[in-house]
């Protein structure tokens, strides 16, 4: 799950920062003024927590499949990553709260020890139920961490340093892509897929202690927390919770009351949201005719592409084409791959080019998945002859996302109300983590359902695999049509 995103806390230019390091003059800008000295090692410690979450999400779904086949609860797969991501939602939201009663130094030690705790259960996790309770505490910490790593950024370093350390900070995913898969793959193929958890616990402690060390202790600033809007919050984790809780059963009936209940929080979040004073998202979010709303869906719907096919892509490999953990670890990352050369090459694009940049998301998409649909279902010996056209179509899903989301998340700034341009930049983390859940949620329903716990085997993860992909293909075809809403010019006009 590829979460390269504009930060919840945005600089604005207008803000002092007591903070900074005086190793960075305001006339430098360059990266040995924020690789070097203090600056560098807090830069460190506040890439190294995007890195533990990033690095988690990786490390997880590579060794996913031996965690199953070792404690069971192949039903439950999905959540996994729903749970992880719905707490690191709540992690998310909360964050700003955290940083201000506690200080960037207590907040970061806080959400690192959080992290840490949930680590630890996981690795000691004897069935499922406990796993799945790691997975919500290490999302929690994790949520923490990421909205950290960004708005802490502005807090610690002078401001012409802001956008390289944006930079590196986004940077970690790219690094993640790299360790995570490496880490997952070898510690299952040797058969201890628990140190992969293990690995995480040092590494989280050494960024607690740099934390410690390196980041200030308290604001020289009193500055009240906004009202967190905890209405909505609930509804929408809770959205996602019913269809994950509806596609444990293998039964029909079940998994529609689960997406009716999820129709019923959703509707009951759109109400609650368009009447209440402190909001979660702009104005005009939840209004797909308005410019705000089907930049948010297009967002959502790529978003939804790539969680079904990160989750379970490993299992898919392993299972039918009998690729190792750590290969299939690999390949499945090659979707993250294609966001990071996606996003490079849209980077200078302008003009016309945007506009067939955001067009170009959900139809390489589109044609992703109905090649994986065809491709991934058949059992191959996974000679490269198989394994090349299926590596291309998880290379097309990502290009196109990465192709088109930097200028997504530029055009949300551009069609924000004037006021609200920070708001905006904190739901983009919202609506992302909120897309990867349901995608997570809903895929375990329809993998489940084809077939993958019953009758289970090649069979079932066949089958699996077939209704899968066709499914969600449905996902980038909606996306086509809210892509021509964003670029359309008239809906592009900012807002005054």
């Amino acid at each position: 799950m590829d979460k390269r995103h504009i930060p919840s806390d945005q600089p604005s230019h207008n803000r002092s920062n007591p903070w900074a390091s005086g190793d960075s003059a305001p006339s430098t800008t360059g990266w040995g003024a924020l690789l070097s000295g203090t600056n560098g090692v807090r830069s460190l410690a506040l890439a190294g927590g995007v890195v533990l979450h990033a690095v988690n999400v990786y490390i997880s779904t590579t060794i996913l499949p031996s965690v199953v086949r070792d404690i069971g609860g192949i039903d439950y797969y999905a959540w996994n990553t729903t749970l992880f991501v719905a707490a690191s939602i709540l992690g998310s939201a909360l964050s700003a709260r955290l940083l201000i009663r506690a200080g960037p130094r207590g907040a970061y030690v806080s959400a690192t020890l959080v992290f840490a705790i949930g680590t630890l259960i996981c690795a000691f996790a004897p069935s499922m139920p406990v796993m799945l309770a790691g997975r919500l505490i290490q999302g929690l910490g994790g949520g923490f961490l990421f909205a950290l790593s960004y708005a802490m950024i502005r807090l610690v370093f002078n401001e012409s340093l802001w956008p390289r350390a944006m930079a590196l900070v986004s940077g970690m995913w790219g690094v993640a892509t790299l360790v995570g898969p490496a880490v997952g793959g070898v510690f299952a193929e040797l058969g201890i897929w628990r140190a992969a958890f293990w690995s995480l616990i040092p590494v989280a402690l050494l960024f607690a202690l740099l934390a410690v060390v390196v980041l200030p202790k308290r604001s020289t600033q009193s500055t009240a927390p906004s009202p967190l809007p905890l209405t909505q919050l609930v509804l929408l984790t809770s959205a996602v919770l019913v269809v994950s809780a509806g596609s444990v059963s293998a039964t029909f009936l079940w998994n529609m009351v689960g997406l009716a209940a999820a129709v019923i929080l959703t509707a009951l979040l759109v109400t609650t949201e368009s009447r209440a004073r402190h909001r979660l998202l702009p104005q005009d979010a939840l209004r797909i005719t308005s410019a705000l709303g089907a930049l948010y869906a297009t967002m959502s719907l790529l978003a939804i592409a790539v969680t079904s096919g990160e989750i379970f892509v490993p299992l898919f490999l392993q299972v039918l084409h009998h690729q190792s953990p750590l290969a299939a670890g690999y390949l499945a990352a090659l979707m993250a791959a294609g966001w990071t050369l996606g996003s490079l090459a849209s980077a200078a694009v302008s003009g016309r080019n945007i506009r067939r940049a955001i067009l170009a998301g959900p139809i390489l998409g589109l044609a992703g998945m109905v090649a994986l649909a065809v491709l991934m279902r058949t059992e191959t010996e996974g000679g490269w002859q198989a394994l090349t056209p299926i590596c291309l179509a998880l290379v097309a899903i990502g290009l196109g996302v990465g192709l088109a989301w930097p200028h997504l998340l530029t055009r949300v700034f551009q069609v924000s109300t004037a006021g609200e341009q920070d708001l905006a930049a904190a739901s983009i983390t919202t609506v992302q983590l909120f897309a990867t859940a349901l995608g997570a949620a809903l895929a375990g329903m329809v993998a489940n359902l084809a077939g993958l716990t019953d009758p289970g085997g090649v069979g079932g993860v066949s089958r699996a695999a077939t209704w899968l992909f066709g499914v969600f293909a449905l996902a980038p075809v909606l996306g086509v049509f809210t892509a021509l809403r964003v670029v359309r010019p008239r809906l592009n006009r900012p807002r005054l």
